[in-house]
């Protein structure tokens, strides 16, 4: 496989720096739930529906706040957002072994709101660096990092919770969060190009000029492809139980991340791929027969890596295609609308799918999983074919040339 496409992104020297520190933000934002869910069950005696409620709101807090979030990152710069997100985060998570459930019930949702935004802002900083033709590579690699960071953030957190207590590691991830956010803040990384950084001052285009259709179908698509994915991951866990083997899911989950970074790798080395539909497609109808394979934890790893290879790739394609759309004006709102998208899929995938295995069986989640994302992929492509416009239509060139 030619690598060469990422030598070259690499040697624009603020990339590997900008991946690192926002990498480091991300490793704890995926300890944090299963963490803090421990620590609600043990340390505090409440059930694990107490736990889901406090996770709920620190999600939908970040839903809500994030395309507002990403017009302060267009309007004020990096350096005063990450400086206000870092200190709530921090101070948050540092605090959180110490308070009671009401109130992290009652702050959960506001420090959602200002958590740091790592995903949005390494988008924005790879399309302000790395120039069109080897954004496909630069996306693909982000995702691929956000792959390794869900590998080893809940096992770090789960650690720490166990063999140490679950205050440690709260602690842990606020101070985590406050060092990589101190550390973004400190390098400063570019989050526009040195032609458009003048565009800040200006007007802003109104909404309804930017969030064209075809704009719309890439947010769609990225909020099915989590429903698609987390839909998956509950299906496989209940499968497992459901057989007695989940002390396997472990290593099921492992094949599933190598089989998302084999998919990943791949799709930013070639020239020419698949389109943000025809992945997403593709990720939704190759998990619908998964619940065939039955219950042996190896059957299900197998069956599981077809849809995984397009997972990497599908997130990868809906960053590209949103930095090509969205004008650079308002291209940080745009990727908060992403990340806004992705967490809505996750926090209706999972409900969705455990309602249809609650009235059935666990192979049927997979089903329900994979049907779903074909439907949201049919209601995305249908509104993305409507009236597009001048800038689309540049946009796709744009990623077509990438």
């Amino acid at each position: 496989m030619p690598l060469r496409d990422y030598r070259r992104m690499f040697a624009y020297r603020q990339v590997p720096t900008a991946m690192l520190l926002t990498f480091l933000a991300r490793v704890p934002m995926t300890a944090m739930g299963l963490t803090l869910t421990l620590h609600i069950v043990s340390a505090l005696g409440m059930g694990y529906g107490a736990a889901g409620l406090v996770g709920m709101m620190t999600t939908v807090g970040t839903a809500a706040a994030a395309p507002f979030i990403g017009r302060m990152l267009d309007r004020h710069g990096l350096r005063p957002v990450i400086a206000a997100c870092t200190t709530a985060s921090a101070a948050y998570w540092i605090s959180a072994p110490h308070l009671t459930y009401p109130l992290l019930l009652i702050l959960a949702f506001p420090a959602g709101m200002l958590a740091v935004p790592a995903s949005p802002v390494m988008r924005q900083i790879l399309a302000a660096i790395v120039p069109a033709r080897l954004q496909r590579t630069a996306y693909s690699l982000d995702s691929i990092l956000i792959e390794l960071s869900f590998m080893l953030g809940p096992a770090t957190g789960i650690l720490l919770t166990t063999q140490l207590s679950s205050t440690i590691a709260l602690t842990a991830i606020g101070a985590c969060f406050g060092a990589a956010g101190t550390a973004l803040y400190l390098v400063n990384p570019p989050i526009r190009t040195a032609d458009t950084a003048h565009l800040r001052k200006g007007e802003r285009p109104p909404l309804r000029d930017w969030l064209t259709p075809r704009l719309a179908r890439a947010l769609l698509l990225a909020g099915g492809a989590l429903f698609v994915l987390v839909g998956t991951e509950l299906a496989a866990l209940a499968i497992l139980r459901e057989h007695d083997q989940v002390s396997w899911t472990s290593l099921v989950i492992v094949v599933m991340c190598l089989a998302s970074l084999a998919g990943g790798l791949t799709h930013g080395a070639v020239h020419r791929s698949l389109s943000q539909p025809t992945l997403m497609i593709l990720l939704a109808a190759l998990v619908v027969p998964v619940g065939l394979a039955g219950g042996a934890w190896w059957l299900l790893a197998l069956a599981l890596i077809p849809t995984n290879l397009m997972c990497a790739p599908t997130l990868a394609a809906g960053a590209e295609a949103i930095s090509h759309l969205a004008p650079a004006k308002v291209r940080g709102e745009a990727m908060g609308m992403l990340d806004s998208a992705t967490r809505l899929g996750l926090a209706i995938g999972s409900p969705a799918v455990g309602f249809v295995m609650d009235h059935s069986s666990a192979a049927w989640g997979f089903a329900a999983a994979g049907l779903g994302g074909l439907f949201i992929a049919a209601v995305a492509v249908t509104i993305g074919r409507l009236t597009p416009s001048t800038r689309d239509r540049a946009g796709e060139l744009a990623g077509s040339a990438a």
